[in-house]
């Protein structure tokens, strides 16, 4: 689909050690595909690769995959989930969803949490937000100060650290709307009888903050993109183009990985079934 020799897992990873400039980045994009169709058969094949990919996974019981997602309000989380992870085996995938700590989580320190969700080996855990709501949330709405939150990109490069070294794979996909776009899709929940349950008026509180979220973003994306656990940040009005993209990088990281089934016991091939 595309001309350059780039692998595509690059093409949308922010390298370590540099900035990124959200606002530089077109969240329109579409790549090389002239229409949805084209995007959507695109998608089909890809998640024909990934079922079989993760069945070998799950056999080779060699490592774990972690995939992050974050965006603002409706930026596609649940989605992505849906429509990328659509027909691999339930057994062999966990979604975890963090909310507000509840009292528990309140009283340990802010990855007990996280720590306690990590997939095992073989499994694929998908973050439907994650650690990083703690220099997200928790800075732009000041519930814990500068001096507590700034020291988290750190702690939280360590903590994704040690999980590498234990045996896990991180991808951290940031989910990229415009202003603009989180609009239109507002308001079409607000218009959608089955999507308006979806819809806070905290929403329109968290919107007004925008900019705020947009420099904690930047922060969060910047500081902790790593060799190791590397950030992605997809384009993603178009949902689509937002599945497709990540779908690619899925299937191209496991094939980087390339997960082997397991030599079989000796001495079956004379064995018959009466």
């Amino acid at each position: 689909m595309t001309t350059t020799d780039v692998p595509f897992c690059e093409r949308y990873c922010v390298k370590p050690g540099t900035r990124v400039d959200l606002n530089g980045i077109d969240a329109n994009e579409v790549g090389d595909f002239e229409s949805k169709k084209q995007a959507k058969s695109a998608l089909k094949h890809l998640r024909e690769d990934l079922i079989k990919l993760q069945e070998r996974f799950y056999a080779w019981d060699k490592r774990s995959l972690l995939i992050v997602l974050q965006a603002t309000d409706t930026g596609g989380k649940d989605g992505t989930i849906e429509h990328v992870m659509q027909g691999t085996n339930p057994q062999g995938v966990e979604v975890t969803s963090f909310k507000v700590p509840t009292a528990e989580e309140l009283a340990h320190d802010y990855l007990w949490r996280i720590h306690k969700a990590v997939p095992a080996r073989r499994m694929i855990g998908i973050f439907n937000r994650s650690h990083y709501e703690d220099v997200l949330v928790v800075r732009v709405h000041d519930l814990v100060p500068e001096s507590v939150w700034r020291k988290r990109y750190d702690e939280i490069n360590a903590f994704e650290k040690l999980l590498v070294d234990s045996g896990a794979t991180i991808l951290k996909f940031y989910l990229h709307i415009c202003k603009d776009e989180q609009a239109r899709r507002l308001q079409a929940r607000l218009h959608d009888p089955d999507k308006r349950w979806k819809f806070s008026k905290g929403d329109l509180k968290d919107r007004a903050l925008w900019d705020d979220y947009q420099a904690a973003f930047t922060d969060a994306i910047s500081l902790c993109s790593t060799a190791h656990a590397p950030w992605y940040v997809i384009p993603a009005n178009h949902k689509w183009y937002r599945n497709y993209v990540i779908a690619n990088i899925l299937v191209e990281t496991l094939k980087q990985l390339n997960p082997q089934f397991p030599e079989p016991e000796e001495g079956l091939d004379d064995i018959v079934i009466v």
